[in-house]
């Protein structure tokens, strides 16, 4: 016989204005070129109290990009690089999310799709608490960052120096500020089937 359990399906929006995309990466090894991402949203859901059952879609539009630097974020979007025409979004879709550390700290599994590719990516979560603002939303607040290497992706464009080292590092710093808002809940229906070793299905 299944036995049923209810479940709490919980929608979370970014509030764009209190959050942030953002990397860096070394430029000529002996210094930092930093920039971010205007452009970006994600379906987020959760199906318990807290974020350990978060389902996250994200998604980036990668002609956002922005160094400060006009001609660079030419190149940045060329065919060199991130090529936007071709490749508009980049997309991170969660798989698992691991239990928190010493610290406090979470580990984040996805896939991280750019210029077509897609590679599984761990991401260092760190929460930062939750309060109902002044308006009476439930907010909640987390520090994303990781470090990927671009040439996991395809993105191997480089040139050398006169003195033998390379202009644009492989490795990339990533550092994320995110704010969310909750958008409202739903009761669903669980059942639990004995026969699969306590995994939930959805009516």
């Amino acid at each position: 016989m299944k036995k049923s359990e209810i479940s709490t399906k919980t929608k979370w929006a970014i509030d764009q204005s209190h959050s942030e995309i953002s990397f860096k990466v070394r430029h000529l090894m002996i210094a930092h070129v930093r920039g971010t991402f205007k452009t970006f949203d994600a379906s987020i859901y959760t199906y318990a109290k807290g974020f350990r059952t978060a389902e996250v879609d994200l998604w980036i539009d990668a002609s956002s990009i922005n160094t400060g630097d006009e001609k660079r974020d030419k190149h940045l979007k060329s065919h060199d690089f991130l090529d936007v025409k071709n490749h508009k979004q980049i997309t991170f879709t969660s798989s698992t999310i691991g239990p928190a550390n010493a610290d406090g700290n979470h580990e984040l599994w996805g896939k991280l799709t750019m210029v077509g590719t897609t590679q599984n990516v761990k991401l260092n979560v760190q929460f930062g608490g939750m309060l109902n603002d002044p308006w009476g939303n439930e907010r909640a607040g987390f520090t994303v960052t990781a470090t990927i290497n671009r040439s996991d992706w395809g993105l191997t464009w480089n040139t050398t120096t006169e003195s033998g080292g390379i202009m644009v590092s492989d490795e990339i710093e990533i550092s994320c500020e995110v704010e969310l808002t909750k958008m409202g809940q739903k009761c669903l229906n669980m059942q639990l089937e004995p026969s699969d070793e306590g995994k939930l299905f959805s009516n």
